[in-house]
């Protein structure tokens, strides 16, 4: 792989990690609950809003990278430390996301629901990018991918149990801070849930061959598309 096409791929990640935060920024601002491995963070941002969001998602995705280190300990690769700066960057840019989706109005049920749907979207749009980039895994996939090794068990179902688990945990918070009732948490975490996948595969089928085109200029064959 060229400096270039290096240049190029990062390039491309962080562009990822501004459509992904501004996705979750749009779903933040529906009010009807973020995407399970938001949740957590969603849930302080709510009890201690002196941290912004994006503070907060800075802080969780630094603990799973503290994860990692601790599962794979002497396996863990230098250069997945790259994590830190770009979970630094998706936390300023959801920020920056917070404060361009401030100026629409969402009071209305409905234009709630319409910015959870379209938060999923621009989300699995800023998802698929990622993975045509394939420099690094954001820091929720990196945990779940070494845990799922260490285990040995599928990457998919630990990724269920994860985003369960990420739940469980924001809903236990809530009803510890917020003398039992469910706060951050609702429908929307659900749809999100259910929608994501299929947005991220939307797009990745869309995508994969343009991009993979424009960053090495080599043939696309559909054995390198993500089914």
């Amino acid at each position: 792989m060229t400096k270039t096409e290096i240049a190029k791929r990062y390039t491309l990640f962080i562009i990822s990690l501004f459509f992904a935060a501004l996705g979750v920024a749009f779903t933040k601002h529906g009010e009807l609950g973020v995407s399970p491995i938001s949740s957590v963070a969603n849930i302080m941002s709510c009890k201690f809003n002196f941290l912004s969001l994006g503070t907060w998602l800075i802080i969780w995705n630094c603990a799973l990278i503290g994860g990692q280190i601790a599962i794979l300990r002497r396996n863990f690769q230098p250069v997945q430390l790259l994590q830190i700066p770009l979970s630094f960057l998706f936390g300023w840019f959801t920020d920056l996301g917070m404060w361009i989706v401030s100026f629409i109005s969402a009071d209305a049920y409905a234009v709630r629901l319409i910015m959870v749907l379209l938060g999923i979207a621009i989300l699995g749009f800023g998802i698929a990018l990622s993975v045509a980039a394939n420099v690094i895994m954001n820091s929720g996939e990196a945990f779940v991918k070494a845990l799922s090794g260490n285990i040995h068990k599928d990457f998919g179902n630990v990724k269920i149990a994860f985003d369960v688990t990420c739940v469980i945990l924001a809903l236990a918070l809530s009803l510890a801070f917020f003398h039992f009732s469910i706060v951050g948490t609702r429908e929307g975490t659900i749809i999100s849930a259910l929608l994501t996948g299929i947005a991220v595969k939307f797009f990745t089928r869309r995508l994969n061959e343009p991009l993979n085109r424009l960053l090495t200029g080599a043939d696309y064959t559909e054995t390198t598309m993500i089914q």
